[in-house]
């Protein structure tokens, strides 16, 4: 099947990345799920302001559950919409610690750390800072594997 006859819910892999089912990883056996969906840098910073911070929940909901469908564990799109609403800090430290976990597993050095949340203790240029390269890490997996780059 072409990508475009799966639904926004379901997306095809591509031929040559991480297939769905299991795979053996440095770690062992892990469940590789649909591969996600890389974001322009820009357009997501652009959305939250214009949002007033409504797009960074949606983006936190969107990539926790891409992260939990690929790995077939993690908090998930649910948790992160709690954590985002009632203790937005938390998501700076959840989605590098799912991202690191992800790489990780692959075999791979990771790009951003679980401390990478810290960059919450700077306003507005700390969050900027953090999101892009959190945001880059993630785009750069999700191309590697076979997702149309932003």
């Amino acid at each position: 099947r072409s990508a475009r006859q799966w639904s926004s819910t379901r997306r095809a892999v591509p031929p040559g990345s991480t297939p769905l089912g299991w795979v053996n990883t440095p770690i062992g056996p892990r469940w590789r799920g649909p591969v996600g969906r890389a974001r322009p840098i820009g357009v997501t910073i652009l959305l939250t302001i214009v949002t007033c911070g409504v797009w960074a929940i949606v983006w936190s909901y969107q990539n926790h559950d891409e992260l939990q469908r690929y790995r077939g564990d993690g908090l998930g799109g649910a948790v992160a919409i709690i954590l985002a609403i009632f203790v937005s800090p938390a998501i700076m430290f959840t989605v590098p610690m799912e991202i690191e976990k992800m790489y990780q597993e692959e075999g791979q050095e990771s790009p951003v750390t679980t401390l990478w949340g810290l960059w919450f203790l700077l306003p507005i240029i700390g969050n900027i800072i953090w999101y892009v390269k959190v945001q880059d890490a993630l785009n750069d997996f999700w191309v590697a594997r076979g997702a149309e780059p932003a």
